[in-house]
């Protein structure tokens, strides 16, 4: 369960406020996939990244009892002067794992991210590509009972696809995912139903068809 308790989030623009959300309840369904929709600028990654903790409310409680991945996509928390492999040995200690699963993690991330001999060179020298293969298969050897997914699962070459779509497919099996993309067939795959965020607020969609056709008809 995530509940969103009277949550508010804005950042200052000079003298104004500009809202991403304003006063919010609402709890998200468990053992359910959801979309976020919503126009450009209107907060989607902005709360995926409070979701996984990475950015506080100005007011109100984000409340849960399950895990909940970082958002996948996003690979400004990696120290950029340390290697991939010694950011992994971190997030590791952070999720207080043994020496034993830390080798096991770092062993599935070297080979499923295939950056040869990046994997040991200072982040600052990856491309966004290669940053971003990093991040999905560190989230993908952790279990979480929710993935945070932003934009992510079309990065890579054909092979490294298919790969990550595998892979994906499997935690979907066992977790759910908060999902933002701009690829409606892939929403559509993958999610059963979507919150639309827009002035500050969720809208609520049962189905993702109604919530697709909603969100269109407002670009």
């Amino acid at each position: 369960m995530i509940h969103f308790n009277n949550v508010t989030k804005y950042y200052k623009i000079k003298s104004d406020k500009h809202f991403i959300l304003q006063d919010v309840n609402y709890k998200f369904p468990d053992k359910t996939s959801i979309a976020i929709l919503g126009k450009n600028g209107a907060g989607k990654s902005t709360l995926l990244r409070m979701m996984g903790g990475i950015e506080l409310a100005n007011s109100g409680q984000i409340n849960s009892n399950c895990s909940i991945s970082w958002p996948v996509g996003l690979a400004s928390g990696f120290q950029a002067s340390i290697s991939a492999k010694d950011n992994i040995k971190f997030v590791c200690r952070i999720y207080n794992k043994s020496l034993s699963e830390t080798k096991n993690i770092i062993d599935f991330v070297e080979d499923f991210a295939e950056l040869g001999k990046f994997f040991t060179m200072p982040i600052r020298t990856y491309s966004s590509g290669m940053k971003g293969r990093v991040n999905f298969g560190l989230s993908m050897a952790f279990d979480f009972d929710y993935y945070l997914i932003d934009e992510v699962v079309g990065v890579g070459d054909k092979n490294f696809k298919d790969k990550a779509k595998k892979a994906f497919d499997e935690r979907r099996k066992k977790a759910s995912l908060i999902m933002v993309s701009h690829n409606m067939h892939q929403l559509k795959e993958n999610c059963d139903m979507a919150i639309y965020l827009s002035n500050g607020q969720f809208t609520v969609y049962d189905n993702i068809d109604d919530a697709i056709k909603a969100y269109q008809s407002n670009k």
